[in-house]
């Protein structure tokens, strides 16, 4: 009889076959769909049947909805096969999914969040295979990798400043926070210096995690924390799941016109929350993350025809505030995007040939 691990060693085997089969069929069935090239553009654009592969590692939530969104329709304005893996927080699967894409011949990877400890030597792997690769949110600390941001500080540093406008420089805080992801590690950098910076700050609690379902286990966390200190009037939640439970508990426990949540990151469902009555929810600072998926794809496909994009490329982040839905009669993304032209668009990563149709 095979041991433990001999047997752990077959399922894996097969497992990898079995997903090396559906991607190989996958981009069987798509490539017929984008056989023709972009005229003007350059090799191997100009005759089209590129493919990109975009890697997750978080997929849960609103966000990486709109997220892949953005990549799809960038994707298919350049005629390219986009071929997406949802990982789920398993840094194991999102390691073979990279592999798959690897064996089945992309011209560029797309990764979206991970672990860089988990990642980086299989990275490596594709590149010394001549396949481009672009990093969302994920510093894989290769300078052949360009690294895409929603610049984290800026998004930090205009929630703090409108949590101060809104409370003043004294206040009772919790913060949730999990380390060990790059643009959440990027805020916390900002918050560590805010807190020295406003002496009257007080972190009463931390929490976190990115179990699933994300929202729900931070909102069993987060009640807790009310509940162990009660004096606690800001939450600092700088990702809109966070945020999403942490006003889950505060519904719960009645301590909406208590409390005051500050996020990042924007959703439809985000803005009918932060615009629900009596909601601790009261702003986020937020790129459109449809607009960050096709500067990802444009990023890659920039790589692919020999072009630089940069090694470092930043979306810029706006702060939206429930007044500023409220007055403008905001109720989901497309009409904020209307009403706010520099959430819709971003010159990030592009090309006379590309131009922005994921945007």
């Amino acid at each position: 009889m095979t041991s433990g691990l001999g047997q752990r060693m077959v399922r894996k085997t097969w497992r990898e076959a079995a997903g090396l089969m559906v991607a190989a069929a996958a981009w069987g069935w798509t490539a017929c769909a984008s056989a023709a090239g972009i005229p003007g553009a350059p090799p191997p654009f100009d005759k089209g049947g590129v493919k990109i592969a975009l890697v997750n590692y978080l997929s849960t939530g609103d966000f990486f909805q709109a997220y892949e969104a953005g990549a799809q329709k960038q994707a298919k304005s350049l005629g390219v096969d986009l071929r997406i893996y949802e990982g789920r927080q398993d840094a194991a699967e999102q390691r073979e999914q990279i592999q798959q894409a690897i064996s089945v011949g992309v011209s560029a990877i797309i990764v979206n969040h991970g672990l860089p400890e988990s990642l980086k030597d299989v990275v490596q792997r594709a590149l010394d295979k001549g396949i481009k690769v672009v990093a969302f949110d994920v510093d894989l600390g290769n300078a052949s990798v360009p690294q895409i941001e929603q610049s984290d500080h800026d998004l930090a540093a205009l929630l703090l400043d409108q949590a101060v406008k809104d409370n003043g420089t004294t206040f009772s805080a919790g913060y949730v926070y999990v380390a060990g992801f790059a643009p959440l590690d990027r805020r916390d950098a900002v918050w560590r210096a805010f807190k020295s910076s406003h002496p009257g700050v007080q972190e009463k609690a931390r929490w976190g995690t990115v179990d699933n379902p994300i929202a729900q286990s931070v909102a069993n966390q987060a009640a807790a924390a009310y509940r162990a200190h009660p004096d606690i009037r800001v939450v600092f939640a700088p990702y809109d799941e966070f945020a999403r439970g942490a006003k889950l508990a505060a519904d719960e426990a009645n301590l909406g016109t208590k409390l005051r949540i500050y996020s990042a990151d924007i959703s439809t469902a985000d803005i009918e929350a932060i615009r629900a009555p009596n909601s601790a929810w009261v702003a986020t600072a937020a790129t459109n993350p449809a607009v960050v998926g096709a500067v990802s794809v444009r990023a890659a496909a920039l790589l692919v025809a020999g072009q630089d994009p940069g090694h470092h490329i930043v979306v810029k982040p706006a702060l939206i505030t429930r007044d500023d839905l409220v007055k403008n009669d905001i109720h989901t993304i497309a009409e904020l995007g209307a009403k706010f032209s520099s959430f819709r668009v971003s010159d990030a990563a592009t090309a006379a040939w590309i131009g922005k149709g994921g945007d």
